[in-house]
């Protein structure tokens, strides 16, 4: 190979490393531009407090899955996750009347249970994870089908009985999905998550996991332990996701999770290649989760048909892993 050759290829490469490292970013930048211009709405106070509204569930979702992924799994489940967990606290206020500590207690067990079956099937049983998941997202997909008998679960519902249900969802609960508490909740979750992968041995561990299970495992890290303790946590963010979505919303509606599941992949794979990570990481699950919701925020304002938005997320996050796999070369 010529001199001139070798130039010709560092060039090349340090121009995709820089694309690599920075393409997200300079993509939001772009996005801006172009609403901004296209509408005067689009950079008001009001507008990018809706659009991190708009991103903070699918955020807490996404960062279940960053957990998955940073141990080398891949989690499907967490959209059924969320349904059955938005199923469960809205029917603990307007079934059985019981207050917030036990609504989202409630949930928070059963999606830890969950999980749980999740980490089984996968670490001990050996299943691939994304087929595990993807049988198991059936599975809790219809759990919370069952549960609500098919139904939207809110308050005044007319029961199987034919009564009215007497229960009513709390103050306090409804605080949880408004402005600006529900981009509060986002924030300390990805702070959280930040710090336990980036500055704890735990998070270093999952890492290492990641890269290399067998060495892992060689090296005297206990790989099954930290494997179970990231399904657990997927399924955990996933129930934080369907509590503040029930929040926000007031009611249970039937799959109300499952529709977050593709948007909190793809913020879950852009975050690779944010800032040439090359590993899954929270920072970067919410500027995916950003580009996202600037990409859907905008094309609402330019009157895009809602049933053309998964052309263009579906475009995003295969370019997405494109980048990530190509720099895995």
């Amino acid at each position: 190979m010529s001199k001139q050759e070798e130039i010709k290829k560092k060039t090349n490469f340090s121009l995709f490393d820089f694309l690599y490292k920075y393409g997200t970013v300079l993509t939001i930048i772009i996005l801006l531009v172009f609403f901004s211009a296209s509408s005067d709405r689009f950079l008001t106070h009001t507008n990018i407090i809706n659009i991190l509204r708009s991103i903070s569930i699918v955020t807490i979702i996404a960062i279940g899955i960053t957990i998955s992924l940073s141990v080398g799994g891949f989690d499907l489940s967490v959209g059924s996750v969320a349904s059955v967990s938005v199923a469960v606290v809205i029917s603990m206020f307007v079934w059985y009347q019981q207050n917030t500590f036990v609504a989202i207690a409630v949930a928070l067990v059963i999606a830890l249970v969950a999980g749980a079956i999740n980490a089984f099937m996968i670490v001990k049983i050996k299943i691939q994870d994304m087929l595990m998941t993807l049988a198991t997202m059936f599975v809790f997909q219809g759990i919370a089908l069952t549960y609500t008998r098919g139904a939207v679960i809110s308050q005044n519902m007319v029961m199987a009985n034919g009564e009215t249900a007497q229960g009513v969802i709390s103050k306090s609960f409804a605080q949880i999905g408004k402005v600006p508490l529900i981009i509060i909740i986002m924030i300390i979750v990805v702070i959280i998550v930040h710090v336990f992968l980036t500055y704890t041995k735990h998070g270093r561990y999952m890492y290492i996991i990641g890269g290399n299970m067998e060495a892992a495992r060689l090296s005297g890290i206990p790989v099954d332990r930290y494997r179970v303790l990231a399904y657990l946590l997927s399924a955990l963010f996933a129930c934080i996701g369907g509590i503040v979505l029930g929040s926000r919303v007031m009611t249970a509606e039937i799959n109300a999770g499952a529709p977050y599941l593709m948007d909190a992949v793809a913020a879950a794979y852009i975050g690779f290649s944010v800032g040439g990570a090359g590993k899954a990481n929270a920072i970067g699950t919410l500027v995916g989760a950003i580009l996202i919701g600037i990409l859907q925020n905008g094309l609402v304002m330019l009157s895009v048909p809602y049933y053309a938005m998964d052309i263009v997320k579906g475009t995003v996050l295969a370019f997405a892993l494109a980048l990530t796999y190509y720099k895995k070369r």
